[in-house]
């Protein structure tokens, strides 16, 4: 099989790991394109598309490679489930901007502080939202439908991965204090490790999965996290940089084979259990 190309930098966390899945799933059963259209209904450039992050994939298309590959599509429509909502409201447009006069200037304040109380946890003292805004001709500011959206994504991502919170790219824990702003992660950027146990597990401030699979081309605030628990554990997996490189690889395999886990290099939910000890 010829070496995929790299996922965009710009792809939501949740879709980039769906592609990851799909990508393995389809090198196993060794399958091209071309094979891959012959055997389901979508056309070769379709699946290319799909699997290199160009284009949403759609559900059907999930359960069609699962079928033809022979597994099990459960996991995998999980993970497009949470891919779909996370990237449905990243790509929600913010209310355009008021012009800075009267009542309208008023209202814009307003409206600052529901988005900045929309990024704080629910009965975070700051998450108390005014009285809904106007606009200069009196009509209410339609910022309901952006909340309900967040809530809606939240929930279902909580259920399919594990407990934890989502505020703005990154998990919380139950117990872990809000950040100040919601924190974007970046590629190249080095992360500090703060190590912390909350209801007997340990955290490192990043994410607070157990369930999500990491695995080779993985990128993010859990593979952060993931990195900084190997170190704390004292395989160090090399910088803190959420990328899921041959180093972050290799010191998985031996924390697998220390722990008697399966040695297979993905951090799954017995790995992520081991790591949280």
């Amino acid at each position: 099989m010829a070496r995929w190309k790299p996922l965009p930098g710009a792809l939501p966390e949740r879709e980039r790991q769906l592609a990851v899945q799909l990508r393995r799933l389809k090198d196993r059963g060794g399958l091209s394109f071309t094979a891959l259209a012959a055997k389901t209904s979508y056309s070769s450039s379709s699946w290319e598309r799909y699997l290199n992050g160009k284009k949403p994939v759609p559900r059907e298309a999930v359960e069609e490679l699962a079928r033809v590959c022979g597994a099990d599509a459960t996991r995998l429509l999980v993970l497009h489930e949470a891919a779909l909502a996370t990237a449905s409201v990243d790509r929600t447009p913010h209310p355009p901007p008021l012009p800075a006069t009267g009542d309208a200037r008023r209202a814009g304040t307003a409206l600052l502080s529901r988005r900045e109380a929309d990024a704080l946890p629910m009965g975070h003292p700051g998450g108390e939202l005014p009285p809904p805004a106007r606009s200069a001709r009196g009509g209410t500011l339609a910022v309901a439908r952006s909340v309900r959206g967040r809530l809606v994504a939240g929930a279902l991502i909580a259920a399919a991965f594990g407990a934890g919170l989502l505020v703005g790219a990154r998990w919380l824990g139950a117990g872990e204090p809000a950040p100040a702003a919601t924190a974007e992660y970046r590629v190249g950027t080095t992360y500090t490790c703060e190590i912390a146990r909350h209801d007997g597990r340990l955290y490192a401030g990043h994410s607070a999965t157990r369930e999500v699979l990491l695995t080779l081309d993985s990128s993010g605030w859990d593979v952060v996290e993931a990195q900084c628990l190997l170190s704390r554990h004292g395989y160090p997996a090399g910088k803190a940089d959420g990328l899921y490189g041959a180093g972050t690889r290799r010191a998985v395999q031996v924390f697998q084979k220390d722990r008697g886990l399966v040695v297979d290099g993905i951090v799954g939910p017995d790995t992520w259990g081991e790591l949280r000890r």
